[in-house]
């Protein structure tokens, strides 16, 4: 697939490095020169300079004859006229585009998105998608990640092994045993921050974080077999009050009644503007940093912090000084890898990425197949896959244990009619099951192949 893309920040390489491995022709357009030689330096990639929402820079990209525009540059509205210039002189099949501004995805303009006006097939919203990602992880507490797959049918979890977890040391192989009527299939770990190719025999240690798929309604029961039996989070003070703040305090006052959030933002003005926008949550204007503004926001009694500043310094920072000062637990937003590794052991609980789950969020449109969803876990770990399979894939019709599965590859749930099915070596997936299946980096491709007849967007 040629795809073109606008934008060589953190998302656009990201983006780009992903799908240049699964032998895409990838361009890349950007105005810093800098940014554009390490595309070229690092990536399987082209990359252009120039700037990307102007017809004879696209067409110096070879917009003319590609399959796909993902316009993620910083401005929406570089954005906006990219995939707008891509469709009307070069006639690109498929446009996606990062929109930042919350107006511009406003349900009164609903119609401002469409083929007659601008026509853009995909618009991903940042915040929106990272406010989603947090209130998903407070839906399960002690939760890494939570993403519910199939309809809802199944969830993918993700827990980290504490010292009092019961299952330290136990064989994967064994928690069928222990464990009979749990509908659980642990599908990825990572240990030390490097994945672990899963089998019977791995161990679960203290420090891995344990992905897993699980039945909807089995849930609770899971977390409390790896040790993780908290309460649900009843208050919540948000560090930082831009849009993903807004838009969680929106999501918790329609959906969540019972819950008290408490807003901190160091500006003013934009104190003023969510206060009038928030019915039922307090806002706070001060420092995230002050230990008198922890104080007076109640932070020893607070269930999870959030911290959702602009820096991922500050981010850090303030996570740490809220649990010393007393809140149990604390989700933190960071832009930059760089810093995961050493999240641990600051006693951080939980990392949100934008920039992973933007990418997530773009991946699941540019997969062939019958591919109903893509989840990134993680950069460079792998990705969680729904999709449907089809009478002619080398899944249908043998049992698990004679189908040669791609290594790194680990069916997590069938879902047949509704039915959850738990996958063991004599299973066999029928025509048209929901297989949800989990792939190292180095499998996507061979996996997206099994789901893949002729070439389809979703």
């Amino acid at each position: 697939m040629k795809i073109v893309i606008c934008g060589a920040g953190q998302v656009g390489f990201s983006i780009a490095r992903q799908l240049s491995m699964e032998n895409n022709d990838i361009t890349v357009i950007d105005t810093a020169p800098e940014l554009i030689r390490r595309i070229n330096d690092s990536l399987d990639a082209q990359g252009v300079v120039g700037h990307a929402s102007r017809p004879d820079v696209l067409e110096r990209a070879g917009i003319g004859d590609a399959d796909m525009i993902i316009a993620v540059t910083q401005t929406d509205e570089v954005n906006m006229v990219a995939c707008q210039v891509a469709h009307s002189l070069f006639q690109v099949p498929v446009k996606i585009a990062r929109v930042r501004e919350q107006s511009y995805l406003d349900p009164a303009w609903k119609s401002l998105f469409s083929r007659e006006n601008i026509p853009i097939d995909v618009t991903i919203s940042p915040e929106v998608e990272v406010a989603r990602a947090i209130t998903r992880r407070l839906a399960v507490p002690g939760s890494l990640e939570m993403i519910p797959l199939a309809d809802g049918k199944v969830q993918l979890i993700g827990v980290r092994i504490d010292p009092d977890c019961p299952l330290i040391r136990t064989p994967i192989k064994q928690l069928t045993q222990l464990f009979p009527q749990l509908n659980m299939v642990i599908v990825g770990i990572l240990r030390q921050d490097r994945p672990v190719l899963v089998s019977g025999e791995d161990e679960l240690r203290i420090g891995d974080d344990v992905y897993f798929v699980v039945e909807a309604q089995q849930v609770a029961r899971a977390m409390a077999a790896f040790g993780h039996e908290e309460p649900e989070a009843k208050r919540l003070l948000v560090c930082g009050g831009g849009d993903v703040a807004l838009l969680l305090g929106q999501a918790m006052e329609r959906d969540e009644e019972h819950v008290s959030v408490k807003i901190i933002e160091a500006n003013p003005d934009r104190a003023a503007v969510i206060a009038s926008v928030l019915s039922h949550t307090v806002v706070l204007n001060g420092d995230v940093l002050d230990p008198e503004i922890l104080e007076e926001a109640g932070v020893a009694a607070v269930d999870s912090v959030i911290a959702l500043t602009e820096h991922d310094e500050t981010n850090i920072l303030t996570s740490i000084l809220a649990k010393r000062h007393g809140a149990k637990r604390a989700i933190t937003l960071l832009n930059k890898s760089t810093y995961e590794p050493l999240i641990a052991t600051l006693g951080i609980d939980v990392v949100v990425s934008p920039r992973n789950i933007t990418a997530s969020t773009i991946l699941q449109h540019v997969r062939r197949g019958k591919i109903k969803a893509v989840h990134r876990l993680r950069e460079g770990f792998g990705e969680m896959i729904e999709a449907e399979a089809l009478e002619t894939s080398s899944l249908v019709g043998a049992p698990l244990k004679e189908v040669d599965l791609p290594p790194g590859a680990i069916v997590g749930a069938i879902v047949r009619k509704g039915t959850v099915i738990v996958p063991r070596g004599n299973t066999v997936i029928q025509e048209a099951d929901r297989v949800v299946i989990f792939a190292t980096t180095a499998s996507v491709r061979k996996v997206e192949k099994l789901f893949s007849v002729r070439l389809e967007y979703f």
